[in-house]
């Protein structure tokens, strides 16, 4: 079905050109308004152009073959665009002052549009229209899911901030004292500069209680300076 309706554009010509950019130009601008609208570094413009640049990558290499007649792998090129994305991604993945790994989600979608666009680009329409639409139901729909599942977890990873090291002990025990279990703990330098001392904790939560209520607790303890939910 889908080869008879694409059919005429799977060959190389001015319309299926102009068709496969515009559609590169939809699928990866409806990817980046998404990020766009939850202010993340690689957004609008940045999704377009990842996918154009992958779907022109894919048309030089059809006409490189078709018109051109030269004999070679047309995969090539769009390997090497699989692996170069990597550049863009790494831009986007940063650690803030409080040890936070935030751009994860950014990076892989990019690299999700190239892929993208590759389709559009050697003219799997059908590919492309249906990774769209799963990448972005991965990045809105899921994302609600995934904080569902968090909060039906047991168990609850937290960064702490003690104000000394003799807050580590004493927060280890006050933990102990609220029915929380350690799993794990690690300390981190800070990067800000200061005396405050960084723990990576996984505990067991506090039964009743949900992960906010938590950190209220972990909070009201005299030597702890700042704690959040990783």
């Amino acid at each position: 079905m889908g080869i008879e309706v694409f059919g005429n554009l799977r060959e190389l010509n001015y319309l299926s050109i102009m068709v496969r950019l515009i559609l590169a130009l939809l699928c990866g601008g409806i990817i980046g308004f998404d990020r766009e609208k939850k202010g993340r570094p690689a957004g609008f413009r940045t999704h377009i152009l990842v996918c154009i640049g992958s779907a022109l990558v894919m048309i030089t290499s059809q006409f490189i073959i078709a018109v051109l007649k030269i004999d070679t792998d047309p995969t090539r090129m769009g390997a090497q665009v699989i692996s170069g994305i990597g550049f863009l991604g790494a831009g986007t993945i940063l650690t803030t002052s409080k040890q936070h790994v935030k751009g994860l989600t950014t990076a892989a979608g990019l690299w999700a549009c190239s892929s993208m666009g590759l389709a559009i680009g050697i003219g799997f329409y059908e590919g492309a229209i249906l990774g769209c639409v799963f990448i972005l139901a991965s990045m809105k729909i899921l994302q609600g899911f995934e904080v569902f599942l968090l909060s039906k977890s047991d168990i609850v990873e937290l960064y702490i901030e003690v104000t000394c090291v003799e807050g580590i002990g004493s927060m280890i025990g006050f933990m102990k004292e609220n029915q929380m279990s350690i799993i794990h703990f690690e300390t981190v330098s800070n990067k800000e500069g200061n005396s405050t001392i960084g723990l990576f904790v996984s505990a067991t939560k506090i039964k009743d209680k949900s992960t906010e209520e938590i950190i209220e607790v972990i909070k009201s303890h005299e030597m702890v300076a700042t704690a959040y939910h990783i």
